[in-house]
Formats: structure tokens, C-alpha cells, sequence
């Protein structure tokens, strides 16, 4: 799952690698001397085709194309250009001889952000880019905003881990998706021998603690290409992760037959032991039946949860969900 995609850096001090499309070769090299004067990596082709297909290999955050040009000219170029899905905006500037009011305003329509009428003059063509550079880092600087407040949406801010959102959306998505495959859920109450002892301002602090370190250590047990950590409520984490994950975890823990099973973890309010409970949920051997929702399987984990709390804690339970069970509203 890709909630953390890279956003391609642009800046305003950087120079962004810009595509020209030109048929005149006497223009072509002229306006790629002018870039590469100016600092610009270019890449120079002669039509519209030669550029889209130049565009599906790489992102250019620039296009100067001209407007006449054979096999594709500029107009539909930025049409094109403007309905592919790429990394970040493309600034198209127009270049033409055409200087009616009909013509640049169709341009414009097209998908251009700018128009420079040929002749092309030096000065002019680079305080065009400027400008669009601008436009860039500005555009850039939003979808980082944009990115940020999603992760964040989605993010448990104590934990790290994913929030409940994340997991209802994701377990949904996961059931809708899956060939017959086995989908484990797994439900694990972090509880510390020292949550009910201690100075009370000092209990939040360790509880906080504890979490954080939980989650940390859960992830050295997960498959990081396919399996998730969520923060479901309270002091729960929940994992899309098999059950094996939960017995590797739990072995890790008897490495020190000392502990009893218990986890020690440093806290700012002293050291504590932790024990860990899970709840484990999947769907049959043939994978999950087609009317089988993502609400009942998370409803079965936290049953099988439930049913090690009643067993003493810091155990595991579970069950395999061979038909779809009736779902039942929380109270």
C-alpha cells in the first residue's frame, strides 16, 4: 500500500528539464541554445508525436512546443499532455506566428499556460520560464501540503501506526480485492503490569510510552509489501498481519525465559513490563466469500481478542470465518 508516494521535488531556485518541440531545425536549435544558455536541461524534438511519447517516458515540468507542426501540432500536443496522468504539472508554453485574439484564446483553451508570437526574443522566452517556475513551485508546494494532510489523516499521531480510518477503508478495499486467498486479521491489547500502579500523573505518560514502543517493535514482525499496523481505539493496535507474525512476536518474547512472557520497556516514568493479547480472524482456505464485508472480519478479530482477555491475557485466539457472519451493531 502506497499512503507515503514520493512528491518530485521542484523548487523555485532549481532549473526543471524542459521538452521543445519544434519542426523548423534552424528554430529548434536556436530556442535550445537560448535554454542551455540559460541553464536548462533540453530535450529538442521535432513534432507533436515525438514529444507525447517522449512524455509517457519522463516527466518534463516544462513544454515549449510550437503550434504548427506535422503528425501532431501544438494545439492538440496540450490537449494530450493535459489528460495524462504524470508526477507533477506540466507548464506548456505556446509558440506561434498566429497573434489574433481568436487564435491565442484557443490555445489557452487547449491546455497552455502561456504564448510567446514568433519570432522568439531571448529575454522574453526566458522570463516566460521564470514566471512558469513559479507557477511550479507553487503547484509543487500545494500537493506536498496536500500529501502531508493526508498522512495525517490517516496517521495515528501517538502510535505512527495507521488510524481507524485507514484500517476500515484498507480491510474493505483488501476483501474486495483478494483472489481466494487466506485474509488474516489480527487484534493485539498491549496492557502494562504498571498501568495500575504508580503516581497517577505519571500513568498517561507510561501508557504513551508503551504504545509507542508496541507499534515500533510490531513492525520487525510484519511483511512490509503486503501487511499493516493500525491503532484500532483505546490500547489496541491492529494488524493485517497472519497469525505466524503474532507466534513470532510472542516467541521473541520467550527468548527470555525470565520475563514470563513479558516484554520490559523503558518508559519516562520507569521501567515497565508489558504482556500482549491477541485476537486473531480469517477467512477459509478457498479465501473470503464474495458477501463477506471488512466490518464482520474486524468484528471476528476483536471476538477472538476478547476471548483471550477472558482466558487471562497475554495469549492468542482465533477463528476462521468458513460463511458470512450476521453483523451486529456496537452498543
Amino acid at each position: 500500500m502506497s499512503e507515503t508516494e514520493s512528491v518530485t521535488p521542484i523548487t523555485v531556485d532549481a532549473l526543471p528539464a524542459i521538452l521543445l518541440a519544434e519542426d523548423d531545425p534552424v528554430t529548434r536549435m536556436l530556442m535550445t541554445r537560448f535554454l542551455k544558455n540559460a541553464g536548462y536541461e533540453v530535450d529538442a524534438v521535432a513534432n507533436g508525436s515525438e514529444a507525447l511519447d517522449k512524455m509517457t517516458k519522463r516527466y518534463y515540468p516544462i513544454l515549449v512546443t510550437d503550434w504548427e507542426m506535422p503528425e501532431m501540432d501544438g494545439i492538440a500536443l496540450c490537449n494530450a499532455v493535459r489528460n495524462m496522468q504524470l508526477d507533477g504539472y506540466v507548464y506548456a508554453l505556446l509558440l506561434t506566428a498566429r497573434d489574433a485574439k481568436e487564435h491565442i484564446i484557443a490555445g489557452l483553451e487547449a491546455g497552455a499556460d502561456d504564448y510567446l508570437v514568433k519570432p522568439v526574443h531571448e529575454a522574453e522566452l526566458i522570463a516566460r520560464l521564470n514566471a512558469g517556475r513559479r507557477i511550479l513551485a507553487l503547484e509543487h508546494s500545494l500537493r506536498v501540503a496536500n500529501q502531508r494532510n493526508r498522512i495525517l489523516s490517516i496517521t495515528d499521531a501517538l502510535t505512527g501506526a495507521y488510524n481507524r480510518r485507514l484500517l476500515d477503508g484498507a480491510a474493505a478495499a483488501r476483501v474486495r480485492a483478494l483472489p481466494p486467498l487466506r485474509l488474516p486479521l489480527v487484534g493485539a491489547d498491549v496492557r502494562s503490569r504498571s498501568f495500575q500502579t504508580g503516581q497517577r500523573p505519571a500513568r498517561p505518560r507510561r501508557g504513551d510510552d508503551v504504545l509507542q514502543q508496541f507499534a515500533c517493535r510490531a513492525q520487525k514482525y510484519i511483511r512490509t509489501n503486503s501487511d499493516w499496523i493500525a491503532r484500532y481505539g483505546g490500547e489496541e493496535i491492529s494488524d493485517r498481519a497472519a497469525g505466524n507474525r503474532t507466534r513470532r512476536w510472542r516467541a521473541g518474547r520467550r527468548k527470555n525465559p525470565q520475563s514470563g512472557g513479558r516484554l520490559a520497556v523503558a518508559t519516562r516514568a520507569g521501567d515497565t513490563q508489558v504482556t500482549a493479547s491477541f485476537g486473531i480472524a480469517s477467512t477459509g482456505p478457498n479465501g473470503p466469500d464474495l458477501t463477506l464485508k471488512a466490518e464482520t472480519l474486524i468484528r471476528a478479530a476483536d471476538e477472538s481478542l476478547y476471548k483471550s482477555k477472558l482466558a487471562g491475557r497475554n495469549c492468542s485466539s482465533g477463528q476462521e470465518l468458513a460463511a458470512p457472519l450476521p453483523l451486529v451493531a456496537h452498543g
